[in-house]
């Protein structure tokens, strides 16, 4: 690489230079703001629901248990349906949300999607900080999971068209470096809020997810639009334009075209979702919606929303379990930046593989040392035991930031060819949410049923996945976007299967056009 830039090679031996431009940068680092706010919400709901404060306004019966000494069970104190639903709440939103975002994500482009997130972030900002009853407080969340379900449509979208292909794992993990460091943000402002007389830090806390709101907002009127979007509305011209803008360099041809034959065979899908259950585009269905359910079942959603009531509920006291989840979030930003150098020049699966065996460990002996040393009804965990479970946690939660964490969303957005891209990536979001909202809802609850057999639910899971990773996903990394088909999916010996027959499903019709074959980024008739 000279110069700054490069030229990747593509199957049908197509070269598309590309230069590391400024406006690259910048554009991906304003659009990535998305995940700081999806990151301050995940990490300010955790620290808000073990302020006294907040549960005695909006959940007296769970501060009643809290504060009862004779309750049965230690793991059982923060069970209640309502906190958990305060929580879910804006996953559910999101859940709903996604499915208008794939329509504004293909229809009015990635840019205007991401406005409209910021948006919606703002007025649930406003409406969270100054919750007078539980009513206003949920309808905050679920403007805020609108919001979620368009950020997380839109984002990692922007993110794999505009950045050149050698670095797109690396500027697209952006985001999920944005959500941890969001995650931090809030485990710092819940630490600090927490010692606000008064009693209304909790409001402080969940009206500087403002900041995040605002950024992105802004972000979404500066940042360029992708040539993908553009080409794909029929705005040649401005698409032109752009790639030539953001790859540094007039030598955009082989790209261009490319592009243009990819939004030509799109443009002939009728139905985008009916289409993703096409033989063909089988196997990166199955992969997509398989690390969705996996990334949740690692069980880092139950430790990053609930870190604080969990440190609470295994014995350390309430300053520090708040101190113990601002650590856990630095592990999280740190380990997330690891991700960004390595993911493009280690590959998707190495990664995935070295974590799991990592959360694994971590889990199983976590268990262990809860199910021997925390009783229903012990108020401490030992010095020591207590510094080792903090060290195991932040252990598990440093594989899962530079494995699952970026991977779970890397992956999906860059192997769908562009036609059913935005329709694939509103179904990814889906699953996700629907499995990030049953964790959500599910965990107090079964903290209290399993104890410290959670954590060996959520191993056994890291254990299945990490089979799947091993003989089902192939390697990504370096693999231009619209190649995936001719270079990974058709050297894999069980997807491969899958691919045998396109040329039959495009001649037969189901382009809904007549008799059409693309090879090589080319349509023939």
């Amino acid at each position: 690489m000279a110069g700054g830039g490069f030229a990747a090679s593509s199957g049908g031996g197509t070269e598309f230079e590309a230069k590391i431009t400024p406006i690259v940068i910048i554009s991906c680092i304003m659009a990535a703001t998305g995940g700081l706010m999806f990151g301050y919400d995940v990490g300010v709901s955790g620290g808000v629901t073990e302020m006294a404060p907040f549960l005695k306004k909006f959940f007296p019966a769970v501060h009643e248990k809290v504060n009862d000494p004779g309750l049965n069970s230690n793991y059982c104190k923060y069970d209640n349906e309502g906190l958990q639903l305060f929580t879910s709440s804006l996953y559910l939103a999101g859940l709903v949300a996604t499915f208008f975002a794939s329509y504004t994500t293909r229809k009015l482009g990635r840019r205007p999607t991401m406005l409209i997130a910021g948006l919606f972030f703002i007025i649930g900002v406003g409406l969270n900080a100054g919750a007078q009853d539980l009513a206003m407080l949920i309808v905050g969340r679920i403007l805020l999971g609108c919001g979620v379900g368009f950020a997380n449509q839109a984002v990692p979208l922007f993110l794999s068209e505009i950045a050149p292909t050698r670095i797109r794992g690396g500027l697209n993990i952006l985001f999920q470096l944005n959500v941890t460091i969001g995650i931090l943000f809030a485990n710092l402002v819940n630490y600090g809020t927490a010692k606000i007389a008064g009693g209304w830090g909790w409001r402080l806390s969940l009206g500087l997810a403002g900041i995040p709101a605002g950024l992105l907002t802004i972000g979404a009127l500066l940042v360029v639009e992708t040539p993908n979007s553009l080409i794909e509305r029929g705005r040649l011209d401005e698409g032109k334009a752009v790639l030539r803008r953001i790859r540094g360099t007039d030598n955009i041809e082989p790209e261009f075209n490319e592009l243009v034959e990819a939004s030509r065979v799109a443009k002939l899908v009728k139905h985008p979702f009916r289409n993703l259950l096409m033989r063909k585009n089988r196997p990166q269905l199955i992969i997509a919606l398989s690390l969705q359910v996996f990334q949740q079942f690692t069980g880092i959603n139950a430790i990053m929303f609930y870190a604080p009531v969990l440190f609470t509920t295994v014995g350390f006291g309430s300053d520090a379990a708040l101190y113990s989840s601002v650590i856990l979030g630095a592990v999280n930003v740190l380990s997330t930046i690891v991700s960004i150098y390595s993911v493009d020049k280690l590959g998707r699966r190495v990664l995935l593989l070295e974590a799991g065996v990592q959360m694994f460990l971590s889990q199983v002996v976590i268990a262990v040392i809860l199910g021997l040393k925390v009783t229903d009804h012990s108020d401490n965990l030992s010095h020591g035991y207590a510094i080792f479970v903090v060290i195991l946690v932040c252990t598990f939660v440093s594989a899962f930031a530079w494995s699952w964490g970026p991977l779970g969303w890397l992956i999906p957005s860059e192997t769908f060819p562009l036609e059913t891209r935005s329709a694939a990536q509103s179904v990814t979001v889906c699953v996700n949410l629907v499995f990030t909202f049953v964790i959500a809802q599910a965990f107090l609850s079964m903290l209290c049923v399993f104890k410290f057999g959670i954590f060996l639910f959520f191993s056994a899971w890291v254990l299945v996945m990490s089979f799947f990773v091993f003989f089902l996903l192939p390697e990504t990394k370096n693999v231009p976007i619209e190649e995936m088909t001719e270079m990974v999916w058709k050297k894999h010996w069980l997807w491969k299967r899958f691919m045998s027959d396109v040329g039959d499903e495009e001649n037969n019709g189901k382009w809904g056009n007549g008799n059409i074959e693309m090879k090589n980024g080319q349509i023939h008739n």
